[in-house]
């Protein structure tokens, strides 16, 4: 093999071994970075993961907020109409937050189960539903429609 040779096959290796380390940076930053939406459903399934953030959507139960303590901690139940799952937050609400309100909360579950929200986002306007929801929404309103 000629040194120009040489030289050119070195220049290639070294291409290829960046561009490996550049697509190796790339995806560790998105798997750190990246943030999956679970239902309580989900959640109660155990699909959800542990010790890692996620997003979880749901209508708050009505009657279920409560503020133990305190502060600025509050406690509450999300369901998607099958499963609940009880939310501890401490901080400031959404001023759109109430009861039978679709929200998104970021967090992690704790070791008993519940989900320890570190932001609780309320819907914008009526029209707003996670999609993950949307058609759980639409069914229940054509069985209250439809009482057969």
């Amino acid at each position: 093999m000629t040194p120009a040779r040489k030289k050119r096959l070195a220049l290639i290796l070294l291409m290829v071994v960046g561009v490996a380390v550049g697509v190796g940076f790339a995806l560790k930053s998105l798997d750190e970075n990246i943030m999956f939406f679970f239902t309580p459903t989900e959640v109660m399934a155990g699909k959800a993961p542990k010790n890692k953030l996620f997003r979880m959507g749901g209508m708050v139960v009505d009657g279920s907020v409560s503020r133990p303590g305190d502060g600025l901690t509050v406690q509450f139940d999300l369901t998607d109409n099958e499963k609940q799952v009880t939310v501890r937050y401490a901080g400031i609400l959404p001023d759109l937050f109430r009861e039978g309100q679709g929200i998104i909360a970021n967090g992690k579950l704790d070791d008993k189960g519940d989900f320890i929200a570190q932001e609780v986002l309320a819907k914008h306007d009526e029209n707003y539903m996670p999609p993950e929801l949307a058609g759980m929404h639409k069914s229940e309103d054509a069985q209250a429609e439809d009482p057969y």
